[in-house]
C-alpha cells in the first residue's frame, strides 16, 4: 500500500497552475528524487503531500497512521530552545520497548554528526546551522516518509557522506529535492520531474534520465514546430477569405479556433540563464605565492599551519574540508583581507578579484533586485557594453516584475542567481567562489560548470559538491586537521583515490610484521584440511579474479580515452568509483585465494 497518493491535484496562485492535474504515489522503501527548475513548485508540491498546503482541486490520500517529517528550505519563525531540545522534539512518542537512553543516544549521535553544539540556543545560530538542527529534528522522527528540500545545503562532505549512509541504513522512504548530483545518484531509486505544472516519472538512474530527457525535449520541439507551421498555414488561409463548400469551411474554421486556443495555452519552458563573465586584463603568470603561512584567531586553535603553495594564472583550485576548519579564513588570507601570523603572502601583478560570498552578504534585502545590480541607475555596464538593468536581469531569469521586487522575498535559488548577476558585471581575472552551487537547479549548475571550465582566469572555489569539483577544478586543497592543508592534483574523486592509496601503503608497511606473526601462529597450529566449501571457493577464485581484472582493464581504457570526457562527462566520477571498488575487491579476492592455497599446501 502506498504511503500517499495524489489524484488529479491542481493548485494555482493567480498565474499559470503550479500543479496541473498531477498524479503521484510513493511506496514504502522508495527513495524518490523530485527535480525541476527553480520556481517550478517543488516546495509547494511537498507542502501538499505533507498536508501543510490544501490543493484547489483533486484528492490527497495518506496511509492511516503513517508519519511524515519535512525539512523545508525556509527556517520556521519563533522556534525556541537549545539545539538538543529542538532535535529531541522530533522524536516519536515513546514506544513500550524503547528505553530513554536509546532516545538520548540517537539525539546525541545526530547532533554530533551534524557538528552542532547541543547546549547552544537555536535563536543564536546562523541560518545554515538552524537548517542543520532542523535536519536533525526530521531525522530523529524516523518517519514513514521523509520529505527533504535541499538537505545537503550547508553540510560539509563528511556530513553529506554520513547522511547518505544513515538514510540507506535506516531504509527510510524518501521524497527529496537536491542539486547535489552525487547525493542523487547514491540515493534515488526513482526520479520524478515537475515541469510547467505537470509531473513526469523516470524509472531510471540520473545519467539515463538526462539522455532520455534530451530526447523528449527534442521530440516536443519538433512537434511544436510542426503545429506552429500548420497554424500559420491556417491563419494565411483564413485571411484570404472563406470561399465555397461552406460546411467544410466552417469545420476548418472551428479547427483553427481550437488550434489558436491550444497555442495560447501552451506554456513555454523556462529558459536557461545566460552566463557571461566580464574578464579583466590578463594577470601576471604568478598570481599568489604563499610561503610557510600560519594563522590562528586570538586565543583559538591554529586554522592554517606552515602552508606553502603557488597559484599560477589559469589554475582552478578547489578547497574542501569540514565546516569550521578554516576554508573561508584561508580565502581571506589569500585575498589579503587577513594578515598571516607567520610566513608571507605575495600577490602578482594586474590582479582583479571578484568574491562570491557564501552568506550572500553582498545582497541588500531592503533594495529591489534591480537596485542591487545597478545601485538605482537604469543601466549597467557589462563587458564594456551598456545595457538596461531589466534586460540584463532577464538573462538571469528575472522577469521585469520580479526585478522590481525587494530582494528579501527571493528564494534561495533566486538569491544565488542575483549574486551571480551582480558579480558578473565586474571585470575579474581572479574569481573566488564560496559555495556557489547552493540552491541552483541542475540546468543552471551545468551552465555554471561550463562557464568556469572555459574561464581563462584563475579560480578559487570552496564547495562540498563532489561532482562540481570533479568537473571544474584542476587541483584541490584539503584541510586535513590541526591546520594542515594537503595539496592534491585533480578533484574530489582524485583526492579520495590518493587517500586510499596512502592508507593501503601504510597498511603494506605494517604487513610484514603482521604476516610473520600469522606464520608463527600458523606453525603452532596443527594443519587442517580444507572444507568442501573452501575447496569449491579455491577452485572458483581464479576465474573470479580474472573477471575482475578484465573489467578493470576496460574501465581504465575508458578513463584513458580523452573522448570519453566529452561523450560521457557525467559518468566519469561513477566510472572512477567503480574502478576503485574493483581494485579493493581484487585485493580481497587475491588475499583469500593465497590464504586458501597456503592451507591446501600445508594439509
Amino acid at each position: 500500500m502506498s504511503l500517499f497518493s495524489l489524484l488529479d491535484v491542481s493548485l494555482c496562485f493567480g498565474g499559470p497552475p503550479v500543479l496541473d492535474r498531477v498524479n503521484l504515489q510513493v511506496d514504502p522503501g522508495e527513495r524518490v528524487c523530485l527535480l525541476g527548475r527553480n520556481g517550478a513548485g517543488k516546495s509547494t508540491l511537498m507542502g501538499v503531500i505533507s498536508g501543510e498546503i490544501k490543493p484547489d482541486m483533486g484528492e490527497v490520500f495518506r496511509q492511516p497512521g503513517s508519519r511524515f517529517a519535512r525539512l523545508t528550505q525556509e527556517v520556521p519563525a519563533n522556534l525556541a530552545g537549545s539545539v538538543a531540545e529542538i532535535v529531541a522534539s522530533g522524536l516519536r512518542a515513546q514506544a513500550g520497548h524503547e528505553e530513554d537512553w536509546e532516545r538520548d543516544v540517537l539525539v546525541h549521535e545526530l547532533i554530533e554528526h551534524l557538528q552542532l553544539d547541543p547546549a547552544r540556543g537555536f535563536g543564536e545560530l546562523s541560518g545554515g546551522l538552524k537548517r542543520r538542527a532542523l535536519l536533525g529534528r526530521a531525522l530523529a522522527a524516523k518517519p514513514d516518509l521523509l520529505l527533504l528540500d535541499e538537505p545537503t545545503n550547508h553540510l560539509d562532505i563528511d556530513s553529506i557522506l554520513w547522511l547518505e549512509e544513515f538514510l540507506l541504513a535506516e531504509k527510510i522512504s524518501l521524497l527529496f529535492v537536491t542539486h547535489d548530483r552525487a547525493f542523487l545518484r547514491r540515493l534515488a531509486t526513482r526520479i520524478v520531474e515537475l515541469d510547467r505544472g505537470r509531473l513526469a516519472g523516470w524509472a531510471c538512474d540520473y545519467d539515463t534520465y538526462l539522455v532520455r530527457k534530451e530526447e523528449v525535449l527534442a521530440a516536443e520541439e519538433k512537434q511544436q514546430a510542426a503545429f506552429d507551421k500548420k497554424l500559420a498555414q491556417e491563419e494565411a488561409w483564413i485571411r484570404k477569405g472563406v470561399r465555397a463548400q461552406r460546411s467544410r469551411a466552417q469545420g476548418r474554421i472551428h479547427t483553427l479556433m481550437k488550434m489558436r486556443a491550444e497555442r495560447a495555452a501552451r506554456r513555454a519552458r523556462t529558459g536557461n540563464v545566460n552566463l557571461r563573465l566580464a574578464e579583466a586584463e590578463r594577470s601576471g603568470v604568478k598570481v599568489i605565492d604563499v610561503e610557510n603561512m600560519s594563522f590562528a584567531y586570538p586565543g583559538g586553535r591554529p586554522l592554517v599551519r606552515d602552508f606553502t603553495t603557488t597559484l599560477i594564472r589559469g589554475d582552478k583550485i578547489g578547497i574542501i574540508g569540514p565546516n569550521g576548519s578554516g576554508k573561508s579564513t584561508l580565502i581571506k588570507l589569500l585575498l589579503g583581507e587577513l594578515a598571516p601570523a607567520k610566513g608571507t603572502i605575495s600577490h602578482g601583478t594586474r590582479l582583479e578579484f571578484v568574491y562570491f560570498d557564501q552568506m550572500r552578504a553582498q545582497i541588500d534585502d531592503a533594495k529591489t533586485v534591480a537596485d542591487n545590480i545597478a545601485g538605482g541607475n537604469e543601466t549597467v555596464t557589462v563587458g564594456g557594453r551598456t545595457r538596461h538593468v531589466i534586460s540584463y536581469l532577464q538573462d538571469f531569469l528575472f522577469t521585469p516584475d520580479r526585478a522590481r521586487t525587494p530582494a528579501r522575498v527571493l528564494s534561495g535559488g533566486e538569491r544565488n542567481r542575483l549574486l551571480l548577476a551582480r558579480l558578473f558585471t565586474k571585470p575579474a581575472n581572479v574569481l573566488v567562489m564560496d559555495e556557489p552551487t547552493n540552491d541552483l537547479d541542475a540546468e543552471t549548475l551545468d551552465l555554471l560548470e561550463d562557464l568556469l571550465v572555459e574561464y581563462e582566469g584563475t579560480l578559487l572555489i570552496v564547495s562540498h559538491d563532489r561532482d562540481f569539483l570533479d568537473n571544474v577544478v584542476t587541483s584541490t586543497l584539503v584541510f586535513e586537521g590541526d591546520g594542515r592543508i594537503g595539496d592534491y592534483v585533480g578533484g574530489y574523486a582524485d583526492w579520495v583515490r590518493e587517500r586510499e592509496k596512502a592508507a593501503a601503503a601504510k597498511a603494506a608497511l605494517a604487513a610484514p610484521a603482521r604476516d610473520e606473526a600469522r606464520a608463527t601462529a600458523a606453525l603452532a597450529k596443527p594443519a587442517r584440511k580444507l572444507t568442501n566449501n573452501e575447496r569449491r571457493e579455491v577452485a572458483e577464485l581464479p576465474a573470479r579474479i580474472e573477471a575482475i581484472e578484465t573489467e578493470m582493464a576496460k574501465l581504465a581504457a575508458r578513463l584513458a580515452d580523452p573522448a570519453f570526457y566529452h561523450r560521457e562527462r557525467n559518468s566519469a566520477a561513477d566510472v572512477r568509483a567503480r574502478l576503485d571498488g574493483l581494485e579493493r575487491e581484487h585485493a580481497v579476492a587475491f588475499a583469500r585465494w593465497e590464504e586458501l592455497e597456503a592451507l591446501q599446501a600445508r594439509a
